[in-house]
């Protein structure tokens, strides 16, 4: 029968072989086409496509008041004790704390789960099989604060000058970020390194979008006080530099109802006082020049709070088990390493919180 067909045994099981790999090659394409609403280091994903928000927050949550604190993490530049300029992703200067809360990412992360990013700006991301592409899918209607859209070229130069000017330690984490390129207005396409590290792409997600037309006519890589163009859920309001620094809710921001944001954000002002001196910082809590306080000092926790307005419930002590302080915290500290929340983590939050009632 194979000598009648023209057919050798050998080219039969060619045909065969072909005949195999024509499905699997087309489950790869389709592979490669399936979007993803997260992404995680580890695979898996808590929340499913549909999820409504974080199990974490109130989504009812009432938004309004005033949140104000000595800042306990911080970021590249950021200082602990001063602030001489609001470009906190570079080296040079003493950049404010909080800056990150006037920017927008990729993606947001979910701070129960160990290492997972959900879309902000972007609704979904479809990655290549060897896991060094991500086409990350711009959402519609997304814009900077002066109402500009943000496009996928934005998050491309974004990354690039950030991998080239930006702070060592960022540039450090971008280690195996290879490019970025706009296919077009909604759609940005993410290149990594052959065995990248694991947490690379996450951080290349969770990095600010910058816009390119306002830094086209700005240097990046120099120290300001002039207010950056941002597109987060707040925008910087009052400051005195290394006094403090106040970020105000952009009351109409695009991505309030979001899974990712729905329920949080809800201060309509949030302060960072500044001081130089950690004795005078608890003095100044206990004059009410601030709200909330974190304790890191196990002796002045053990021996200073012994307050009448403790004592009388004008301040309120708080167990970080069970307290505010033990509930994921929105401020992220990325000074030595990919972000990770900073003492309010639901696992590393150990220290105790204090906040005056008003």
């Amino acid at each position: 029968m194979f000598a009648a067909l023209g057919l050798t045994r050998r080219k039969t099981l060619l045909f065969g072989a072909a005949a195999l790999a024509s499905p699997l090659a087309c489950n790869v394409e389709a592979a490669q086409d399936i979007e993803q609403h997260g992404i995680s280091a580890f695979g898996d994903l808590k929340y499913p496509p549909e999820f409504k928000h974080f199990d974490y927050v109130n989504p009812d949550a009432p938004k309004g008041g005033v949140f104000s604190h000595v800042g306990a993490t911080r970021a590249f530049n950021q200082n602990f004790l001063t602030f001489n300029s609001l470009n906190s992703f570079i080296l040079k200067g003493d950049g404010a704390q909080g800056m990150q809360l006037t920017f927008a990412s990729l993606m947001a992360r979910a701070n129960d789960e160990p290492d997972a990013l959900y879309g902000l700006t972007a609704r979904a991301v479809r990655i290549s099989t060897d896991g060094l592409s991500y086409r990350f899918l711009m959402r519609s209607g997304i814009t900077f604060h002066d109402g500009s859209p943000i496009t996928a070229r934005d998050v491309a130069f974004s990354l690039k000058i950030i991998k080239e000017k930006g702070h060592p330690i960022a540039q450090q984490l971008l280690r195996d970020f290879v490019g970025a390129e706009a296919a077009d207005d909604a759609t940005v396409v993410v290149r990594f390194a052959p065995d990248r590290a694991r947490d690379v792409p996450l951080f290349a997600a969770s990095l600010p979008i910058f816009s390119c037309d306002y830094y086209s006519k700005r240097p990046f890589d120099e120290t300001t006080l002039e207010v950056p163009l941002g597109s987060g859920p707040y925008k910087v309001g009052r400051f005195e530099p290394g006094r403090n620094i106040e970020y105000e809710r952009v009351k109409n921001w695009w991505g309030t109802d979001l899974p990712v944001a729905r329920g949080q954000n809800n201060f309509d002002i949030v302060r960072y006082e500044y001081y130089r001196d950690r004795e005078v910082a608890f003095e100044g809590f206990t004059a009410r020049s601030y709200l909330f306080r974190e304790e890191f000092t196990s002796r002045t926790w053990a021996t200073r709070y012994d307050l009448p307005a403790i004592r009388d419930g004008r301040i309120k002590r708080e167990n970080s088990r069970t307290s505010a302080c033990a509930r994921p915290s929105s401020m992220h500290s990325i000074s030595n390493g990919p972000i990770r929340t900073s003492c309010t983590g639901p696992i590393k939050g150990r220290s105790p919180c204090f906040k005056i009632l008003t």
